[in-house]
């Protein structure tokens, strides 16, 4: 039997009865906040106690975030998978100031095409994607992740899910054993 959850996202790790689902917008800085600390995270955790799942959750003021969480999904198609799409989210996060316009409608950024934008973070990543790019199965990741966030009512990002319901304690700014202490209460 295929798992849905898993089949919505290919950034999953570990298999424990633990789920934490991150909902994170590629290019807002709290979003990279919280995506820098979840391989820790998992780490501290075990992954026979967790389950982590990354669902790209785009927000509109961040101009780019579609563009880049597609280039992601993109690279999750190819043979390295999860590690690829990561290693894209990890360029885009270490980067964000060429990714997101000044104030969300200003600077430089502004007279960039999307295929310069994607082609930015295939030189950073060392991966080519525009072939996976137009497939329409990133296409169809991009939509189920974002059915799943507003079938559970998440509306901004990063927001986190406990064992399948909001769990507002988890924030960008907590250290990794603040949410470790968070799933095992």
């Amino acid at each position: 039997m295929v798992d849905q959850r898993t089949q919505r996202t290919p950034l999953t790790w570990g298999h424990g009865p633990v789920e934490v689902e991150f909902f994170l917008d590629p290019t807002c800085p709290f979003s990279n906040k919280a995506f820098k600390k979840i391989k820790p995270f998992v780490a501290l955790m075990g992954e026979e106690a967790i389950t982590v799942r990354v669902y790209l959750h785009v927000q509109p003021w961040h101009l780019f975030s579609g563009l880049i969480a597609r280039t992601a999904l993109a690279a999750a198609l190819s043979s390295e998978g999860r590690e690829d799409a990561w290693r894209v989210l990890d360029v885009v996060a270490d980067h964000r100031d060429e990714f997101d316009a000044i104030d969300h409608c200003r600077g430089a950024l502004m007279a960039v095409t999307p295929t310069e934008i994607r082609q930015r973070v295939e030189g950073y990543a060392g991966l080519k994607l525009s072939d996976s790019f137009e497939k329409e199965s990133v296409t169809a990741m991009l939509k189920r992740q974002t059915r799943y966030a507003r079938q559970n009512g998440i509306h901004t990002s990063p927001t986190v899910m406990l064992n399948g319901l909001i769990d507002e304690r988890f924030g960008s700014g907590d250290d990794v054993e603040a949410w470790v202490e968070y799933c095992t209460l």
